[in-house]
Parts: C-alpha cells; sequence; structure tokens
C-alpha cells in the first residue's frame, strides 16, 4: 500500500507535463488576467472544475477555452 501515494503523484507529474508541453503559450498569456491565471492554474493541477470556476466560466465554455489553448485534458 505505501507505493500507492508515490505511483499516484508520478501519474500527476506526467500529467502536469503533458499539459505544460501541448499548452500555447503564447495563446495563454494573451488573455484576461482572470482567464490567464485559470489556464495556468489548469495546466499545474489538473482541477478543471475549480479553474473554471476561477475563470467565471460554465464547465463547458471552460473545455472549450482548453482546447483553443491547446491544453489537453488528462485523466
Amino acid at each position: 500500500m505505501k507505493e500507492m501515494p508515490g505511483k499516484w503523484a508520478e501519474l500527476e507529474r506526467e500529467a502536469r507535463e503533458i499539459r505544460r508541453r501541448y499548452a500555447d503559450w503564447e495563446f495563454i498569456e494573451k488573455q484576461p488576467p482572470r482567464l490567464r491565471a485559470a489556464l495556468k492554474y489548469y495546466v499545474e493541477t489538473g482541477d478543471i472544475r475549480r479553474a473554471a470556476k476561477l475563470a467565471g466560466l460554465k464547465l463547458e465554455d471552460f473545455r472549450e477555452l482548453l482546447r483553443r489553448a491547446n491544453v489537453p485534458v488528462v485523466v
């Protein structure tokens, strides 16, 4: 059982690296501060619901923003 936390941490790290690598950082940096912060929060944490709330968008609208920013949704 001691392996699980380490395994989950490794999977989270890999997902974060994928999101960072594929994100269109030029697009992200051009966004208004609230959207830019929410996109960066999602890239770092993967918490789509909280990121959508930070952006002030419905989940569907935030997912569309992620698509425009080329940020993959890694599960």
